[in-house]
């Protein structure tokens, strides 16, 4: 008996210790890669690298302020496609759907968050790009925009689903309507959580490049603020200056490309936050 109990001591310490090599291991790849790029990329971060358009090849200096602002663009685009629709879908799953259509729904969004990300730009690129026979901002956002849907429904429908029966019971005993509660009551108590969804999509898709390469590729070194020309954007500018054969445009990139892991990892955090307050929330309620 005592060397079972020994044994069964063993084995749990043993396990214990690797989970816990594991996620040290998993820990440290993350930091090894956020050094790297702070070790490249942090001495070419300045203020003119936020403010300043591209210094022409061979010359020092410049910044990407086009690929800033080209990218605060797609992704503003992405949000005004994916955004409401998620949302919508969300409450549709969770509020008035039951049986097969809201099987079919989610395994649809489920089958769609598991698409590659070049198979949606080969899609946006026959649906927006082929017939206009060029490239756009507006492609680029639809793009985007595709991949934020079920990233936001899905999440969405869970956070509407985690507000207490109880309130929704109350908000009928009052004599409102199905869409009235869902307006005044249940949405509100889910807006931290509806958020968090949102949060989560935009960190999503704020580093595809993938479906930019097939939708908004060609771009100059200008600002240009109509959708319908392309414009340059952050993970297609890290792409091309780390092929380039100009030093300043690969230490560009390297700036560029901590740039965006900063946005991403900032994104993230202020939605795992928000996501903490609102589940403390929903467990008072």
């Amino acid at each position: 008996m005592n060397s079972r109990l020994r044994w069964r001591k063993f084995v749990s310490g043993f396990m214990l210790t690797m989970t816990g090599v594991c996620a040290l291991v998993s820990v440290s790849v993350l930091f090894f890669i956020l050094g790297h790029l702070v070790y490249h990329g942090g001495t070419s971060i300045s203020w003119n690298f936020f403010t300043k358009l591209p210094a022409p090849v061979g010359e020092t200096g410049g910044g990407m302020a086009n690929a800033i602002l080209g990218s605060a663009k797609m992704l503003l685009l992405a949000s005004l496609i994916g955004v409401p629709v998620g949302f919508l879908g969300a409450i549709y799953l969770a509020e008035f759907s039951g049986g097969a259509t809201a099987f079919v729904v989610r395994y649809a969004a489920d089958l769609l968050n598991g698409v590659p990300s070049i198979v949606i730009g080969i899609f946006a690129y026959s649906i927006v790009v082929l017939p206009f026979k060029h490239f756009s901002t507006l492609a680029g956002g639809f793009a985007l925009g595709l991949m934020m849907i079920p990233i936001t429904l899905r999440s969405t429908e869970d956070f509407l689903r985690a507000v207490p029966t109880a309130l929704r019971e109350a908000a009928m005993a009052l004599g409102a309507s199905k869409w009235k509660s869902i307006v005044t009551v249940i949405v509100p108590a889910a807006y931290r959580g509806i958020l968090t969804a949102v949060l989560l999509a935009f960190a999503r898709v704020a580093g595809e490049t993938a479906p930019l390469l097939f939708t908004c590729l060609i771009a100059g070194q200008v600002v240009n603020w109509n959708p319908s020309v392309s414009s340059a954007s952050i993970p297609v500018t890290i792409f091309l200056d780390s092929e380039a054969p100009d030093r300043n445009l690969n230490a560009q990139g390297w700036a560029a490309a901590f740039v965006l892991i900063a946005f991403v990892l900032v994104t993230s955090l202020i939605a795992r936050l928000m996501l903490e307050r609102s589940r403390r929330k929903l467990t008072q309620s």
